[in-house]
């Protein structure tokens, strides 16, 4: 599976989901779609006695169901029950609710929303940045991270017509990663103390502009150079990232202090709610 999380909102309540780009199916978070249905307060429990219930409803599930990593309410990642649009309708039968005909076209409208997306690239961008807002983040930290999306496809696209294939793409950014930051992809990440999480969403944007710089600096070393096999694009990939080097050096002379930091996203926007807080509170002073 090559999987993108997403949130879902039905009415007051988040649905966790989860495309799949191999299949082009939504696999959507069982417990929430049961915590819909019955607005029950502990869906987890509820799903269990209605799988002990219904026999044929306790094999389905389990037959067809998967564990798909989601994260919760606390920021953690955890594998999750999951079911594609079909099989949720097969366990919305065994649940007597009002709400059931009503969350089908919902279930619809997300998938119909998604192929729309795959048609029109601009309609997947505008979700992002919809999901970081809801998430919290500012508008500067999603207005840079949208542009490094950008440059990140054109390094990919850059890549791909160099020949480049397969686990060579993880290995080539390990290499502007590590050759910039001081850490390779796996380092960074245990430095902020991320497991399954997007690394480039637990960046500050001073790190987002420095790896941007990075990979916008290999794709147009690759442009002028045409390398040819992976030795080749490795060698512009080291350089590519030794731009950012130096720059990343300059600033940390200027500052005396590393950029390279341990906070991730959690840390980051706990931040901004901290200095939004003492806003409000010197705003309410001066009034």
């Amino acid at each position: 599976m090559s999987l993108q999380e997403a949130f879902k909102q039905y009415g007051d309540r988040p649905v966790r989901v989860v495309w799949d780009d191999e299949t082009e199916e939504w696999y959507f978070s069982v417990v929430d779609v049961v915590g819909v249905l019955t607005e029950s307060i502990n869906p987890t429990d509820y799903l269990k006695k209605i799988r002990k219930r219904d026999p044929e409803l306790h094999d389905y599930v389990g037959t067809n169901c998967p564990q798909i990593l989601m994260t919760t309410e606390s920021g953690r990642r955890r594998k999750t029950l999951a079911g594609t649009t079909e099989q949720v309708l097969r366990i919305i039968q065994s649940i007597p609710s009002p709400k059931a005909e009503p969350f089908k076209r919902w279930m619809a409208n997300v998938a119909s929303q998604r192929l729309n997306q795959l048609q029109n690239p601009e309609l997947s961008i505008d979700q992002a940045v919809a999901d970081y807002r809801r998430l919290g983040y500012s508008e500067s930290w999603i207005n840079q991270r949208m542009k490094t999306i950008e440059v990140r496809k054109q390094l990919t696209d850059e890549w791909q017509r160099g020949g480049v294939e397969g686990q060579q793409y993880a290995a080539l950014t390990d290499i502007i990663t590590r050759t910039w930051s001081g850490h390779t992809t796996r380092e960074y990440k245990h430095l902020k103390g991320l497991h399954k999480e997007n690394l480039r969403d637990n960046t500050t944007n001073v790190e987002l502009l420095l790896n941007a710089l990075a990979e916008a600096s290999t794709t147009e070393l690759s442009k002028a150079e045409n390398p040819k096999g992976y030795n080749a694009h490795a060698r512009v990939a080291q350089r590519g990232g030794g731009v950012a080097k130096a720059a990343r050096n300059q600033l940390e002379a200027q500052l005396g202090r590393s950029v390279v930091t341990s906070l991730n996203a959690r840390d980051y926007l706990k931040g901004l709610e901290d200095n939004n807080a003492s806003t409000d509170a010197d705003a309410k002073e001066i009034e």
